[in-house]
């Protein structure tokens, strides 16, 4: 989740969670202590984020009178071309080498100051940090908004499934933009293998996802779970979930974790 920028934080309490995760992997701070690669312990899309945005395109009637000129002067152009990317592109690997070096430096001296910490207490206080956000504990799913009746262009949101309510986040922010308890949904259900659809009250909520199936399920299930009859999908008829039915949650972006159960980035074998 951290990793993937699902938890919407400062830098700072960035490097504090590497920091508390290199104290539970590796104990205290020691220069003979292995250390994992950096993007095992900090989100790299930080760190690109850094980097200056690529240049501004020309429009395309330029870029043809360029190629044309490129042409006619037997494909200087293009070699002139791929020659300034080819040393923009060793710029920005130069750049991120260094904002690399940097956030890893202040993620050391970090760690250093966690001296004598537990393993235990390194999870609990990393654990701690990351419930501050209070999306925690939901599950994420990519969606993309289109508001009914059609309004402007879709709008790009984390749609957050919840024990106690569904929420809409910006990516990146922490707070949402709208929350909805159970109480206020009507009915939910697929309009078709790709958009999701929420009422809630007086409104209704469309969503483009590859993963409507996996969120419905889930809606039932906290519904099942909080006593609430089970609401129909469009075109399908009223039925009750068998009372026997284990609970079975589906994986979203980032899936529901306890205190015990994040989710490692890949490659890593530790809790």
């Amino acid at each position: 989740m951290v990793l993937r920028g699902y938890v919407p934080t400062s830098e700072e309490t960035l490097q504090t969670l590497a920091a508390l995760r290199l104290q539970s992997l590796n104990s205290d701070f020691s220069t003979h202590a292995p250390f994992p690669r950096l993007e095992e312990l900090f989100p790299p899309h930080v760190l690109h984020a850094r980097l200056p945005p690529p240049p501004h395109q020309p429009p395309a009637k330029c870029r043809r009178a360029r190629l044309r000129m490129g042409l006619l002067a037997g494909g200087l152009w293009g070699q002139a071309l791929a020659k300034q990317r080819a040393e923009r592109d060793q710029r920005l690997r130069g750049r991120l080498r260094e904002e690399g070096a940097s956030t890893m430096a202040a993620i050391v001296e970090k760690w250093k100051l966690l001296q004598g910490m537990g393993r235990p207490e390194a999870m609990a206080a990393y654990v701690a940090l990351v419930r501050e956000w209070p999306g925690f504990g939901s599950t994420l799913f990519d969606v993309d908004l289109h508001m009914s009746p059609v309004g402007a262009g879709p709008q790009h949101l984390w749609l957050g499934i919840g024990a106690k309510a569904v929420s809409l986040y910006k990516p990146g922010e922490p707070e949402p933009l709208d929350s909805f308890c159970y109480g206020r949904i009507s009915s939910f259900g697929a309009s078709d293998s790709s958009t999701f659809r929420l009422s809630v009250e007086d409104r209704d909520l469309l969503f483009e996802t590859s993963q409507v199936d996996e969120i419905a399920q889930l809606l039932n299930t906290y519904l099942a779970s909080a006593g609430a009859r089970r609401l129909p999908r469009p075109q399908e008829p009223p039925t009750s979930p068998p009372a026997s039915e284990p609970a079975v949650l589906p994986q979203g972006l980032c899936p529901t974790a306890g205190p015990w159960q994040l989710r490692q980035p890949v490659g890593s074998s530790h809790s």
